[in-house]
């Protein structure tokens, strides 16, 4: 039984107890996704700085809604932030202070600093914590990922109609991070060199973004990121020496294309299509349950952060900035 803000929670001791924090747009995303995994777990409250429409969201799904997450303390076994980045270190460590498994969205916090303190605490506390860095669980990335064996390059785009929202933090942070954590888990070899440039159109930060990595292996990465694009684009290019694979994440299609007696023979890869989302909240509570490392985890959330920032500060240095 759990008591939240008035409301009495009977509470089905077979399943972990979750809470949600923050009801912005991903947050709506998430508590739908969270509403439909009723044998995963149970949600026992919700939780944002807006309290009208926050209210009104908990209402639909007839969840109890709490004004201060503090309140938390003690009554859930696992926790979801949905919150602004620059919230994030502050509300992970809090929930993993007192023993909470966390899921946080990318990208995980504002510095390495605050990365290394959350992992620190989860590695000591034995807790699960883990990245929404949600395109590792893409059913069209799932179903390349078994063909990827000595990718020589590769190449990203990621475009966006401007969202009006997440603007905290530039294109980097918010949409070319994917591709960072995707082509850090397929290239298993050290960074040699990146080099990065961008430019910002609507915000005072960077609205477009172009990086080139350099692994040591050999292995290039060229990637691009916009949001202020006409259309949405989410795409991967991965070249080997015997096959070429082409990944959209929008349509979760994959293909394969490999040389046969001086022929390129295009192959579709059969997909079974599911909700990234739900299938990246069902991979964290499973965690949870069965005492799993996560696919992405602190660990890997730190080492795209840390990628990103770099890629970030470059930008910031060499380029021209339109006024604002």
């Amino acid at each position: 039984m759990t008591f939240v803000e008035g409301f009495v929670i009977l509470w089905d001791m077979s399943k972990l107890r979750i809470a949600l924090i923050g009801l912005g747009h991903l947050g709506a995303r998430h508590l739908k996704v969270l509403n439909e995994l009723p044998e995963e777990a149970q949600l026992v409250a919700v939780c944002d700085l807006k309290e009208d429409s926050a209210r009104a969201l908990a209402k639909q799904y007839n969840v109890p809604f709490v004004k201060d997450y503090q309140e938390l303390a003690g009554k859930i076994d696992c926790a979801s932030l949905c919150v602004p980045t620059t919230s994030h270190f502050e509300l992970a460590q809090f929930f993993l202070s007192h023993n909470i498994h966390t899921f946080i969205e990318k990208p995980m916090t504002s510095d390495l600093k605050q990365a290394d303190t959350l992992n620190k605490i989860a590695q000591e506390k034995k807790l699960k914590l883990q990245v929404g860095h949600v395109e590792r669980f893409n059913s069209a990335f799932i179903s390349v990922e078994r063909f990827l064996h000595t990718p020589l390059f590769i190449e990203c785009h990621r475009l966006n109609l401007f969202p009006n929202r997440s603007l905290d933090i530039g294109v980097v942070m918010d949409l070319m991070i994917h591709d960072i954590d995707i082509i850090l888990g397929l290239v298993k070899s050290p960074i040699k060199n990146i080099d990065a440039i961008g430019a910002n159109i609507l915000t005072p930060l960077e609205d477009i973004a172009n990086a080139r990595i350099t692994f040591e292996n050999g292995c290039i990465c060229n990637l691009t990121a916009s949001r202020v694009s006409d259309e949405v684009v989410r795409k991967i290019r991965i070249f080997q020496p015997d096959t070429y694979i082409s990944l959209d994440y929008v349509k979760q299609e994959a293909f394969i294309y490999r040389k046969h007696d001086n022929q390129i023979l295009k192959h579709s890869l059969p997909i079974e299509r599911e909700e990234p989302l739900k299938q990246e909240l069902k991979h964290f509570l499973e965690c949870v349950r069965d005492d799993k490392t996560p696919i992405v985890s602190g660990k890997e959330g730190r080492d795209a952060l840390a990628v990103a920032l770099e890629i970030t500060e470059q930008i910031s240095h060499k380029s021209v900035y339109a006024k604002q």
